[in-house]
């Protein structure tokens, strides 16, 4: 018997392969950086006083990569169509390749624009390959069939370009904390995960899980005070693998419901990039000029601890994720939703606390 017959086995296996491999690979890496000199220097925009190895995205990937193969290898992927067989591989070489680009940025420091075109290619070249926003089911029956509304080739390509595109960057806009981006990618991922066996995806499911595994490894050595960041390879592979995953998953037939299950796990990074892009426009700079307009650093200006705004956020993006189990109609919805709320609140009410006291 394989892991095919049991996907829940398959998700914990790969999701704990990936955890261990990913927290064993990052020191390594770690060393290998200190010696040949690649860390970032800090400076007044930044929150780390010391110089930092900013390459913990080669064992975030190294750690997903492996762990899939040892899935592969059980067999986890056995019963998988070939046109599924297509879009998971055409997924992972579009994540491979944001991370290439990420991890050149992180060693050559390269200008915004040069990213922006090579990010929207790769973009491009996926969907040409068939990962893509193909149609929307409108609800109330408006759709011209059961099939949903086709999208026409050219409104097709835009729509998944600006999403995979879009997530890549607001998952990178976020990683401005110690474990922050790690953290989010990893609930989110949960989430996913969640959402695709429910909607009977397991291929994307297993993909969700191996994403998560990685990131619950990474933040052993990346959660305050970090010992190792991501830069933006890491941050880029995330936010596109989360992107690429939610279509070929919960949002690949994009029903009325099933749209909103990605936007809503992913919404408080998509809300902090249009948040900042904006202000940024209205103070007449370009989007990507370097400020301090993300939530996170609202949040430590409004008094909040470095560690309490980084689990504020989680608190909220695991609701956030619950919410879109209950559209899912997964099982235990309303359990999980209940829980999530009272962490959420408990976070909350903690936080207050803690700041009145130190207020006295």
């Amino acid at each position: 018997m394989t892991l095919a017959y049991s996907p829940n086995a398959a998700a914990l296996l790969t999701a704990t392969a990936a955890a261990l491999l990913t927290a064993l690979i990052v020191p390594v890496v770690r060393r290998l950086g200190l010696r040949w000199g690649l860390v970032d220097p800090p400076d007044d925009r930044k929150q780390h006083t010391l110089p930092m190895v900013r390459l913990g995205g080669v064992g975030i990937v190294a750690g997903f990569s492996l762990s899939l193969a040892c899935t592969w290898t059980f067999g986890g992927f056995a019963d998988l169509p070939p046109d599924k067989d297509q879009l998971i591989w055409t997924t992972l070489a579009g994540a491979l390749c944001f991370f290439v680009i990420g991890l050149a940025d992180d060693l050559f420091a390269l200008p915004p624009l040069p990213r922006l075109c090579g990010q929207v290619l790769v973009a491009a070249a996926v969907w040409n390959q068939g990962v893509r926003i193909g149609s929307i089911d409108l609800p109330f029956g408006l759709g011209s069939s059961a099939a949903g509304l086709p999208l026409p080739e050219g409104l097709s390509l835009l729509a998944t370009v600006v999403w995979l595109v879009g997530i890549t960057n607001a998952i990178n806009w976020l990683d401005g904390l110690d474990g922050l981006a790690a953290g989010v990618s990893g609930i989110a991922a949960v989430g996913l995960l969640s959402v695709s066996f429910s909607l009977s995806q397991p291929a994307a499911g297993l993909l969700a899980a191996a994403l998560a595994g990685s990131c619950l490894g990474f933040l052993r050595h990346n959660f305050n005070p970090a010992r190792i960041f991501m830069g933006d390879g890491g941050s880029y592979f995330l936010g596109f693998a989360l992107a690429a995953i939610s279509i070929v998953g919960p949002a690949k037939r994009l029903t009325s419901v099933s749209l909103l299950l990605p936007l809503m796990i992913l919404s408080l990074p998509l809300a902090d990039m249009s948040a900042v892009i904006m202000g940024r426009l209205r103070a007449g700079r370009s989007p990507f000029y370097p400020d301090r307009r993300h939530l996170h650093h609202r949040l430590l200006r409004a008094g909040f601890s470095h560690r309490r705004t980084v689990v504020l956020i989680y608190a909220f993006t695991q609701w956030l994720a619950s919410i879109a189990l209950v559209l899912a109609n997964a099982e235990m919805r309303f359990l999980w939703l209940a829980l999530a709320t009272a962490v959420l609140i408990a976070v909350l009410v903690v936080c207050r606390r803690q700041m009145q006291e130190e207020a006295k």
